[in-house]
């Protein structure tokens, strides 16, 4: 059973009403003609220890929140607080001084790392651009973190293309915590890599985690590995979040439809634990023209009127679990 965080009365990631739109343009003038909602007014908090895993098909939106919070991208409108301080509106000279503490774990090492340079090379970069440390003294932090992931000294020398995808990820990692961030973005950190060499990644993060006092949020598609990395669980649809819970909560009694959905798709080897399987029709509906009302409506089992006219809020239901469906409104 995973240790729970227990919240704090500040989180240390307040995110409110974030929505990040992308223009549609068309014409010999490029005019804009309508907008892509990735993004569509999502509130959440991350308490400072905690994972928090974000879950949802492609095209959900998933890390197009992850890349705004660290304000890879410009939020559209809407409030980020980092450790108090509001970073939404800081333009890229002021935002530079909070890139120590806040990074991100990419899906794919082999693009997101530079192959001509060093293993040394790629860990050491952010020393360099952030900090006043000697050469020594960034040497010995990168053999530090290099060692923390599961290389060794003499990999230092060595080049991308000479690893295996699990050691370009661990380089990634290394890459990410030489900073020692306190907020990291995971994106889909072990998707590409094979199921044995997963469970050795997480294990690293997890044992990083708890020796670095690291705060994750864990993007990924894949339910069973957010259930063993995460305390709680976001589930996002068409660039929403449809309900939000401790893990153990929304694995035992998922209360929205698309979550039970999800949750049954999962293979179980226990025949006692099988559920009764929901297929879901219709593909995921675009971004760039959402449904009205509930986004979830065109696919939904359970839709009925109301479902098409007004949007549900996310509203608590049980301790601690919150969910955005007219069938526990009252």
């Amino acid at each position: 059973m995973k240790q729970q965080v227990q919240p704090q009365n500040e989180p240390l990631f307040n995110v409110k009403n974030i929505k990040v739109y992308f223009p549609i343009k068309k014409g010999v003038l490029k005019k804009t003609v309508g907008h892509v909602k990735a993004v569509d007014d999502i509130s959440l908090e991350i308490f400072k220890g905690e994972t928090l895993g974000i879950v949802g098909e492609s095209g959900s939106g998933k890390s197009t929140l992850g890349r705004a919070m660290l304000r890879l991208l410009a939020p559209t409108s809407g409030q980020l607080i980092f450790k108090g301080k509001h970073i939404t509106d800081l333009k890229q000279r002021q935002i530079k001084a909070h890139r120590k503490d806040m990074q991100m774990i990419f899906q794919d090492p082999f693009s997101s790392l530079n192959m001509k340079m060093s293993v040394l090379e790629l860990v050491e970069e952010p020393l360099l651009i952030q900090t006043n440390f000697s050469k020594a003294e960034r040497k010995e932090k990168v053999r530090d973190i290099v060692q923390k992931v599961g290389l060794r000294y003499e990999d230092l020398q060595k080049y991308p293309h000479e690893f295996s995808g699990g050691q370009r990820q661990r380089i990634s990692i290394a890459r990410a915590l030489v900073m020692e961030p306190e907020f990291v973005v995971c994106d889909e950190a072990v998707s590409a890599l094979d199921v044995s060499i997963q469970a050795q990644v997480l294990n690293i993060m997890k044992n990083l985690q708890e020796e670095l006092g690291l705060t994750y949020m864990f993007i990924s598609h894949d339910l069973s590995v957010v259930n063993h990395m995460s305390d709680r669980v976001a589930v996002m649809y068409l660039g929403q979040i449809m309900e939000i819970a401790r893990t153990e909560d929304l694995y035992e009694q998922a209360l929205h439809p698309y979550t039970k959905a999800l949750l049954s798709s999962v293979p179980v080897m226990d025949e006692e634990d099988k559920v009764e399987k929901i297929k879901l029709t219709g593909d995921l509906p675009s971004p760039a023209n959402p449904p009205s009302g509930c986004p979830f409506r065109t696919r939904c089992p359970f839709v009925h009127e109301r479902c098409s006219e007004e949007r549900p809020q996310l509203k608590e239901r049980n301790d601690g679990q919150y969910v955005a469906c007219h069938l526990y409104d009252a």
